[in-house]
């Protein structure tokens, strides 16, 4: 059997990049002067620094010594502090040129506190870059009239070097404030989705649930004296449905601190999320505040993803509001058809002009392949908007589609399709 190292190789080389990329950016820039210090004194590499004049080279001394370091250790700094990293680093370079010290590998560090004061530096940038030029001027007079062989092009070749440096600092520099620019604005987007939602939710929960308390207690009022076995009744179902609401809105809650929680935790708390195995509660609720509801499941129910299960349940619970708050005592007839690939939903009030009673079936049509939700034009449901509205964005982020509006007898129709997605196990 051959082994395959590949997959080893990858883990090796992942982990110490990624111990590598958690670390503070002092440490970083730390270790990066460190070992620049180190290779400054490694004979074999000083003709790759950086070298400017061609003046006679003088003996190793300690002063050679000290300029090397002031070169390489100030890197330490180079984010913390760019423009004075820059200042050390680019006076020790120059007294280095100038005196004509041997070459060594840590004059790279003029090219690491450019790139640096161009990618860190904040403030002063327009004079850190005059300052520099200033200084980059003057260096050049000087090795001029110490007797350098460079000419004004080979001066300038070198400067236009260090100012590409310096530019591709501050084009990183650019990039970063984009990126985080663009990590604000998605930040604001999902917060602002966040809202909308959990406003939504909100309307769903209160309004459904208020709406019932409110009619059961005219009910009960209104039964009380003539009637109080069936006020009592009435008392229970609002004791009933203030129960349901809490529930729901500890749910609600419960999403809004979820934050960081375990994943059995978000499990726990969508198998308590409304479903559409709750459906039949919504109804007889709405029974029990005197509403003539009848109910029809077609299919078999599968338990679908939270999403989908919580948009049908509300739905349901939009359209039975709608129908308790505008169309009291009249029969409303609640469909829900199950299949391959998509659920139906459709809750019709009756208007003032259908003579059908309370115990007439409600019509139904065969499980389609392919269906289509026919039908009434797009219209402004009878709770002002909001409502129907919420549920529409809610049903088309599932790629489904809601479609409510009144009948020609002055009733009222929701009728939504929502993609069958199976919950997974």
């Amino acid at each position: 059997m051959k082994f395959n190292e590949a997959p080893w190789r990858t883990r090796v080389l992942r982990a110490p990049l990624g111990w590598w990329r958690a670390r503070d950016t002092y440490v970083k820039d730390g270790a990066l002067a460190a070992l620049l210090t180190v290779l400054a004194f490694v004979p074999t590499l000083s003709a790759i620094g950086a070298q400017l004049g061609d003046l006679p080279v003088r003996r190793a001394d300690a002063l050679g010594v000290a300029l090397t370091l002031a070169q390489c250790l100030p890197l330490a700094i180079r984010s913390r502090w760019p423009a004075l990293c820059l200042a050390v680093v680019g006076t020790a370079f120059a007294v280095h040129q100038a005196l004509a010290c041997p070459p060594t590998f840590g004059t790279v560090g003029i090219y690491l506190a450019l790139y640096a004061a161009g990618a860190h530096q904040a403030r002063f940038r327009g004079g850190l870059v005059a300052v520099s030029t200033v200084g980059y001027v003057a260096l050049a007079v000087v090795l001029h009239s110490l007797g350098s062989p460079q000419r004004a092009l080979d001066y300038l070749a070198f400067f236009s070097a260090l100012a590409l440096i310096w530019l591709a600092g501050t084009g990183v520099r650019r990039w970063r404030a984009e990126e985080a620019e663009r990590r604000r604005l998605a930040a604001e987007v999902a917060t602002a989705a966040e809202r909308a939602r959990i406003a939504r939710e909100l309307h769903d929960v209160v309004t459904h649930h208020v709406t019932a308390m409110v009619v059961q207690a005219d009910a009960a009022q209104f039964l009380l004296p003539a009637a109080p076995e069936r006020a009592t009744e009435g008392l229970t179902a609002i004791s009933g449905t203030g129960r349901r609401a809490l529930t729901e809105l500890r749910y609600l809650l419960g999403v809004l601190e979820a934050t960081g929680e375990s994943a059995s935790a978000d499990r726990a708390r969508a198998d308590r999320a409304p479903a559409l195995g709750k459906v039949v509660d919504l109804v007889e609720q709405a029974r029990l505040s005197g509403q003539p509801v009848e109910w029809t499941e077609q299919g078999e129910r599968r338990r679908q993803a939270v999403d989908v299960e919580l948009a049908a349940y509300r739905v349901v619970q939009e359209a039975l509001t709608n129908a308790l708050k505008y169309a009291t005592g009249r029969r409303t007839a609640v469909l829900v058809r199950y299949g391959d690939e998509h659920i139906e939903i459709e809750v019709t009030t009756d208007g003032p002009g259908d003579g059908r009673t309370a115990t007439a079936p409600v019509p139904t049509a065969p499980v389609s392949q392919e269906p289509r939700i026919p039908g009434p034009s797009r219209v402004p449901g009878p709770s002002g908007g909001r409502g129907l509205n919420g549920l529409r964005e809610r049903v088309r982020m599932l790629d489904g589609e809601l479609v409510a509006g009144a009948g020609p007898d002055g009733g009222f129709s929701v009728r939504a399709l929502i993609p069958s997605r199976p919950a997974q196990e």
